[in-house]
């Protein structure tokens, strides 16, 4: 499903992308797969052992905003680190949108001295400013193109 493209004159392939899609399994519950082989439960509020969208959408905030200062956190305290983000928001629901969403990043950084601790949180903030996509996707917004293909 994934295609691997090759610039005229270029002898190198560019990655493959991943394609992603959702599958209806059944009222309000969906299995959103990719081609690299992973699921996740998709559903309602009330619907048992799923993630709603919304809740998806925040998760992905959270997971890059990790993975954005996995680097930088792991060259200052070592690759065992411990972090966990948080994140929340509350939808509006007469717009359908999240008008907010907060994080916050719990990390211990007690074996590092005032100055230590604040140079680390700089770095993590410029490495979140710099290479979380889904952060700078939500602050900047993004056009979303809808199609349908029929089956006639």
């Amino acid at each position: 499903m994934s295609e691997q493209t090759v610039a005229p004159g270029s002898t190198s392939t560019a990655p493959a992308s991943t394609t992603l899609w959702v599958e209806r399994t059944g009222t309000r519950r969906y299995t959103g797969r990719s081609s690299r082989g992973a699921e996740v439960l998709v559903g309602s509020d009330g619907v048992e052992g799923v993630f709603t969208p919304g809740e998806l959408l925040k998760i992905a905030l959270a997971a890059c905003t990790g993975m954005s200062t996995d680097s930088p956190l792991s060259n200052r305290l070592g690759d065992s680190y411990d972090v966990t983000i948080r994140v929340s928001g509350a939808a509006d629901r007469e717009n359908e949108v999240y008008p907010q969403l907060d994080e916050v990043v719990e990390l211990d950084l007690s074996e590092l001295d005032e100055a230590g601790r604040e140079r680390v949180l700089v770095t993590v903030q410029r490495a979140i400013d710099k290479v979380c996509t889904v952060g700078r996707t939500l602050k900047t917004g993004t056009k979303v193109n809808l199609s349908f293909q029929i089956d006639a």
